[in-house]
């Protein structure tokens, strides 16, 4: 994921519907901050 401008954050709203946390990289984050979010860290 390169942006999310929701309110509620659309990684959650994919974790609600059933897609794991692990499979979801937060590609807005630097690499460094992403282990510290609880999904996905790799590039």
């Amino acid at each position: 994921m390169q942006r999310d401008g929701t309110e509620d954050g659309i990684a959650n709203e994919l974790v609600e519907a059933g897609i794991p946390k692990e499979e979801i990289v937060l590609g807005f984050h630097v690499p460094v901050v992403r282990k510290y979010t609880g999904f996905a860290f790799m590039a």
